[in-house]
């Protein structure tokens, strides 16, 4: 992709700094997101380039949209509220922030003839507690209204309804993109690999919620941006929703945290603590939509890119602490 203007919203997290060095040599680039410092974008080399715009937009401000969007020929669309905890504690800014945040960015959009494609990022969790080899067409679960747990992915889910009518009534070139646990070098948000990886570098125990046994496929950072770039310049995404992630790095919790320990080189030890929130049994996608139509052949083994992630951690370690 060369020549482009790109907005990514979200873009100081760790996928958007990610996706914006491979785009920023040949293209503009605009990172919206409403906080620079305290996230991966602290680590990235990309504020160097010329190349590179910054908004400090709030996406609930609607009026601070229409101006970062008018030139925009393709957005990505990844600014949310996450993390388990984070969710059930905010739950209201959540579903704000996810599904009133984009409609804000859908409506700034609507007078910019020149997008040429709007991403989406929702989430694996759209199918609920189970979710074994699932196909993009699998049936969402609704879980119970009384689990705040549920609120993340409920506003995700009302959010590709929200992204689908568009592209349905007002011929918007949508995609949706729903990860499946993206890992690797600057992920520093709350996620259990950073957890991990930080305790077992200190060698103090690893903490495991309930008996281990939730079920999870790892799909390296690298591996998720090509994806990603494949499915924004694709005439077939158009129109479709996709599973991204590796399924062949499938492993339990318990297993991912001895695989940790083991290539940490630590002496941390597992603890098993009870878990007091709904958690997701399995998550394991099936991608043979994004090879058939994207070309997506994960490549990077599981114990390959811990090897790479842990090696930033211990870079950075001292930084990480006091995050």
């Amino acid at each position: 992709m060369k020549g482009k203007n790109i907005l990514i919203t979200g873009g100081g997290g760790f996928i958007g700094t990610a996706l914006a060095e491979r785009l920023v040599d040949q293209n503009t680039v605009t990172l919206l997101d409403s906080n620079f410092e305290n996230n991966a974008f602290r680590y990235s080399t990309i504020s160097k380039s010329s190349n590179i715009r910054l908004a400090n937009i709030d996406i609930l401000n609607q009026d601070d949209l229409k101006d970062v969007v008018r030139d925009a020929q393709i957005i990505i669309h990844m600014a949310a509220r996450l993390g388990v905890q984070e969710v059930i504690h905010n739950t209201k800014q959540t579903l704000d922030v996810n599904y009133i945040g984009t409609s804000n960015l859908l409506k700034a959009i609507g007078s910019n003839s020149e997008c040429e494609r709007f991403v989406f990022f929702s989430t694996s969790e759209v199918f609920g507690s189970n979710a074994f080899r699932i196909t993009e067409n699998g049936n969402s679960i609704l879980n119970s209204i009384q689990d705040p747990r549920w609120c993340y992915s409920l506003s995700k889910l009302a959010a590709e309804h929200l992204v689908f009518s568009y592209f349905r009534e007002d011929s918007l070139p949508v995609v949706v993109i729903r990860p499946f646990n993206v890992f690797g070098p600057r992920r520093i948000g709350d996620n259990v690999a950073r957890r991990f990886i930080l305790n077992a570098l200190s060698c103090v125990e690893l903490k495991v919620y309930g008996d281990g046994t939730q079920i999870r496929a790892w799909c390296y950072i690298d591996d998720f941006c090509e994806a990603v770039l494949a499915s924004m310049e694709n005439k077939n995404a158009i129109g479709e929703a996709f599973n991204i992630g590796n399924p062949c790095n499938t492993v339990t919790i318990y297993e991912f945290a001895k695989k940790i320990i083991c290539l940490s080189d630590s002496k941390s030890r597992i603890v098993f603590e009870k878990l007091d929130f709904a958690d997701i049994d399995i998550r394991v996608p099936n991608i043979e939509k994004a090879r058939r139509i994207l070309g997506f052949v994960p490549k990077v083994e599981l114990d390959a890119g811990l090897i790479t992630t842990i090696e930033w951690f211990k870079d950075h370690m001292s930084e990480l602490k006091s995050l």
